[in-house]
């Protein structure tokens, strides 16, 4: 199924198509869907966001999408999924500073979205049953149902990430407030932006700053002298590993202690850096 905010902008996109279709008398199909994505006049990256939209809405009504996906893998070879600009990378100090002086539901998605390399949104949406408090020192976090677009990969290697070191304890504690079952946040990365852009301290920063902030902030440490494999910092970054060093999805499945696999996964030799 799709997050409620994807259907709702594939809906729109959906509208627009009809509309257009209307307005010049042509037929509802995947080729002109391409015409009308070509019509657009956005940029590269916006044409492959409306082509694999609109894939994936005539996919899900059963209807044939070929022109559309084949739209959307030219784009990607011709480097529409490269992102034109990136995110101003957050420093923890800065991070920090904001985030103690906030409720406590915020302190807390802030501490895990660092500790875990994560987007805003992909933590907001982390709920209380999906960390698993080992001691006040060693938390472990289950992405079960994240990061978006992950749900049909459960037994994915980033699934478990173990937070050790800096900050634990602090989000140990705030974990007891957390109310059950409920997400972390409801605030969305579109609110986080508005709210730092009124903020002096944290203009020009977004909520993948985090996510840039803490992979920066690792790179630093390595360069520094510490010895951690890089593919261990892809696998918490929850990006796409190596072939050859990721355990497979067969042996994530059968591992029954999550504990243990999540052990075994070694996040927490990067997350003792953060």
């Amino acid at each position: 199924m799709w997050a409620s905010t994807t259907v709702k902008d594939r809906r729109n996109i959906w509208r627009r198509l009809v509309a257009w279709t209307s307005q010049w008398g042509l037929p509802l199909n995947a080729d002109t869907a391409c015409l009308f994505v070509a019509a657009t006049g956005v940029r590269p990256s916006g044409l492959l966001t409306y082509s694999k939209a609109l894939s994936a809405s005539f996919g899900a009504m059963g209807l044939p999408n070929q022109p559309l996906r084949t739209m959307s893998t030219a784009l990607r070879g011709a480097g529409a999924s490269v992102p034109e600009s990136q995110a101003l990378p957050v420093d923890k100090e800065r991070l920090l500073g904001w985030a103690f002086l906030q409720a406590p539901a915020i302190q807390l998605a802030v501490l895990v979205a660092w500790k875990s390399a994560s987007r805003w949104a992909e933590v907001a949406a982390l709920s209380s049953d999906q960390f698993i408090l080992v001691t006040p020192r060693e938390v472990v976090v289950d992405w079960f149902q994240t990061p978006k677009g992950r749900r049909r990969n459960p037994f994915r290697a980033s699934r478990y990430v173990v937070i050790l070191g800096p900050l634990t304890d602090k989000i140990s504690t705030l974990y007891g407030s957390l109310a059950p079952f409920c997400p972390l946040s409801n605030l969305t990365t579109t609110a986080l932006d508005s709210l730092w852009a009124k903020t002096p301290e944290m203009a020009g920063y977004t909520g993948h700053s985090i996510k840039r902030g803490a992979t920066t902030h690792v790179l630093e440490r390595v360069v520094e002298g510490e010895r951690v494999p890089m593919y261990l910092l892809d696998r918490l970054a929850k990006h796409e590993e190596k072939s050859g060093t990721a355990l497979s999805e067969v042996t994530i499945r059968y591992g029954g202690n999550p504990i243990a696999m999540a052990r075994a996964l070694e996040t927490g030799r990067v997350t003792m850096l953060l």
